[in-house]
């Protein structure tokens, strides 16, 4: 008996998941199969996760049997071929529900990860462990194709499905030709020209090639991923230049790094220093398109349909101080009166129409001034502050190396914006003012990693002011 081929495609909203899944029915029927396609829609904690489920069966063999087939509407454990994961805990719940089958079972899924509210709302590290999701899935699946689908979309400006359908082509799973799945892309019309590299790179990636930067070529390649990851961030964030000054920083480590430890845990904690929160990025985010078109999805908004959103602003007197040109930002943040003022400005936040023109403007204008970020009152605060850091891993590491990996890793504690970005940068502050009482001691890193565990247990700071007498 000849069986349906089975593919499910496990996503969360927003990421193409339908798409994708309409790309492989139009990619069977032009090739001589019969399709079905159903959806699942489900709740995840991150947003709506949803399972698209197809089978294709060729027309040849009902034509010579006489027969339809019978196509599930579900997939079902044991018997799926095809597994495409848009993340990377989606592929690990496609494997506890049993769709991935080590016998059978092709899994493509994108190594990025879409953190969960429990994850994210940890003062500290919160993040489930990859590792023994990743194990997961090589002991789970015949084939596994697995690599940063999300990078490799925004490298080439066009979107994971695209990334994934090419995986999926490079897999071989399917019996159809690289100019099958691209005259399907041709075909939607849509942002071709992008999608067609998206899927290029998605081959490469499933056939073991994906391309590297060179800036990961001078380090050891325990650190690319790291590098890689800061890299592209810091474009994303600023500009060329800026990422360029973040590996010149890592760089100038190298000479004092023993081990790889140094070197990654200061490329992590960097880049997302570099990148910190300000009223600009906040602009820039919630005035993207990506943005825009994933509430769209998540709305379930029909094509041509209006829809709005709503966001909820509310910044602090400081950090529009901040956003200014240094010296004036400085001169109003010490001005009583100029704050007295301003008072009823800041008092409450406010609803920001950003899918109307009177809301979505001001924002975009907010977010065009990241070309000026470097002239910011914030941008010199924190700049010096993170030189500040660097130069004292790169002094102590001659004397104590492991006392300089704890400093490395002490950034962690800065992280998000107002109250919660000012809590954390002064409890990074208080541990760092007191390194020159704990330089020379044998337990000094164990006594900074100590004072870091405690800062991030609670909001109130009870650990910390405790562990801070214990230090002292």
């Amino acid at each position: 008996m000849t069986r349906p081929i089975s593919i499910a495609v496990v996503a969360l909203g927003g990421q193409g998941g339908g798409v994708l899944a309409q790309w492989i029915v139009d990619l069977a029927e032009a090739n001589g199969y019969l399709a079905q396609y159903t959806s699942i829609a489900g709740v995840a904690q991150r947003t709506g996760a949803t399972i698209y489920f197809i089978e294709i069966f060729p027309e040849a063999v009902v034509k010579a049997t006489g027969k339809m087939p019978v196509l599930a509407l579900m997939p079902a454990p044991g018997d799926v071929d095809i597994v495409i994961a848009s993340e990377l805990m989606e592929a690990g719940r496609a494997v506890t529900r049993r769709f991935v089958s080590p016998d059978l079972t092709t899994l493509i899924a994108s190594s990025h990860r879409v953190y969960s509210v429990s994850e994210k709302q940890a003062p500290g590290d919160g993040r489930a462990d990859d590792k023994a999701v990743l194990d997961a899935l090589r002991l789970a699946a015949k084939k596994l194709v697995l690599f940063d689908m999300d990078q490799a979309a925004e490298d080439t400006s066009s979107v994971i499905s695209a990334v994934l359908f090419g995986a999926l082509a490079g897999s071989g799973a399917l019996p159809f030709s690289r100019a099958a799945y691209e005259n399907v892309i041709t075909a939607s019309g849509k942002s071709v020209v992008n999608n067609l590299a998206g899927f290029a790179r998605g081959i490469e990636g499933a056939q073991g090639a994906p391309p590297q930067s060179p800036h990961a070529d001078a380090f050891p390649a325990s650190v690319h991923d790291t590098l890689e990851r800061g890299v592209a961030r810091l474009q994303d964030y600023q500009d060329a230049s800026y990422a360029a000054l973040y590996v010149e920083r890592v760089e100038k480590l190298r000479g004092v790094a023993t081990d790889d430890r140094l070197l990654r845990e200061t490329a992590r904690y960097l880049a997302l220093w570099m990148s910190y929160e300000d009223v600009i990025r906040v602009a820039d985010l919630k005035t993207r398109t990506g943005r825009l078109e994933k509430i769209g999805a998540e709305a379930r908004a029909l094509p041509g349909q209006p829809y709005y959103s709503i966001e909820y602003f509310h910044p602090r007197y400081e950090e529009v101080c901040d956003t200014l040109p240094a010296a004036l930002g400085a001169t109003l943040l010490k001005s009583n009166a100029m704050r007295r003022l301003l008072a009823p400005f800041f008092a409450k936040g406010r609803q920001i129409h950003t899918a109307k023109l009177s809301g979505f403007l001001p924002l975009y204008t907010l977010a065009r001034l990241r070309r000026y970020r470097r002239g910011t009152l914030r941008f010199k605060k924190e700049n010096a502050a993170i030189e500040a850091w660097l130069a004292q891993v790169m002094t102590i590491a001659p004397q104590d190396y492991e006392l300089a990996v704890a400093i490395a890793e002490l950034p962690r504690l800065i992280k998000g914006y107002g109250d919660t970005h000012e809590r954390g940068m002064d409890r990074f502050n208080r541990i760092m003012a007191l390194l020159p009482n704990l330089i020379g001691k044998a337990d000094a890193a164990a006594k900074v990693r100590a004072l870091r565990d405690a800062a991030l247990q609670d909001e109130e700071g009870r650990a910390f002011a405790a562990e801070l007498q214990n230090v002292a």
